[in-house]
């Protein structure tokens, strides 16, 4: 079997032979969201596969597509723990600013949690253009990446007992509240996550089932994707063009380097 190790290093690009350290981790998470995608294509044209190990090699590595957080951090996971991170898995429910709710599909968003020198950390390669691209300590300290401004605050909510809070470069005045998490309780079994993304993939108020959304990091802000327009966001400038579905596909290879044949 492929050892997803090598794998995920020819993926984002970093050598074979290199160590993973906590010090370098946060080179890891630039360079997955540089290169992975976070995509909802596999919801949208209803080709979803069960989550496991030999199923996201396939899609993300050898077929070169992204994937959404169930997927993304749970490669992650995957990759860190064959480098002997102490990592789990654990579930949250993301914020709603328009409807300025908890979102209506619950715990949905999967994201790690690393135990390093005694102290718990966020990581998260899973959250859109929102990402942290370090790892976030649970005890409120402000972490600083070329996204921005993150924090972790202890919670007081039905959905768990931290609070991410973010304040994105070029876009936020101040601090937003971006997802509440569980930090007690533990994905244990990968029906967790295909249950995560049954729920993703059908719920009437799901934000990914309705039409694709593709974006990805870049040195100097992020790129998005959807079915009728495509942003480049550099240095806090918006491009936004509208699109047709030719030019869709076109972006989507040129820019993101998925081929959409299906």
């Amino acid at each position: 079997m492929d050892k997803l190790d090598l794998l995920f290093r020819h993926r984002i690009g970093i050598l074979k032979n290199e160590i993973i350290t906590f010090e370098n981790l946060d080179i890891v998470l630039e360079k997955t969201a540089r290169e992975i995608p976070f995509e909802n294509l596999c919801v949208i044209e209803n080709r979803t596969t069960d989550i496991t190990k030999e199923n996201l090699i396939d899609k993300i590595i050898k077929r070169n597509e992204g994937g959404l957080c169930y997927e993304l951090n749970f490669i992650l996971y995957l990759f860190l723990t064959e480098n002997f991170f102490n990592t789990t898995l654990v579930r949250g429910v993301t914020y709603d600013h328009i409807g300025e709710r908890w979102s209506a599909t619950g715990r949905t968003h999967v994201l790690n949690i690393i135990t390093h020198d005694g102290q718990q950390y966020l990581v998260d390669t899973g959250f859109g253009g929102n990402l942290p691209l370090k790892p976030v300590p649970l005890n409120g300290d402000i972490v600083i990446s070329n996204n921005g401004k993150f924090k972790v605050e202890k919670a007081d909510s039905e959905y768990g007992d931290y609070f991410l809070y973010m304040k994105l470069k070029h876009k936020h005045d101040c601090w937003k509240l971006g997802y509440v998490f569980d930090s007690t309780v533990v994905v244990k079994d990968l029906s967790e996550l295909n249950e995560v993304q049954r729920i993703i993939a059908e719920h009437p108020e799901s934000r990914f089932n309705k039409k694709p959304l593709i974006t990805r990091q870049n040195q100097r802000g992020n790129i998005i994707l959807t079915d009728t327009s495509f942003t480049e966001w550099i240095d806090g400038k918006e491009d936004k063009k509208e699109i047709d579905k030719n030019l869709f596909k076109e972006i989507l290879m040129d820019k993101f380097g998925i081929n959409n044949s299906y």
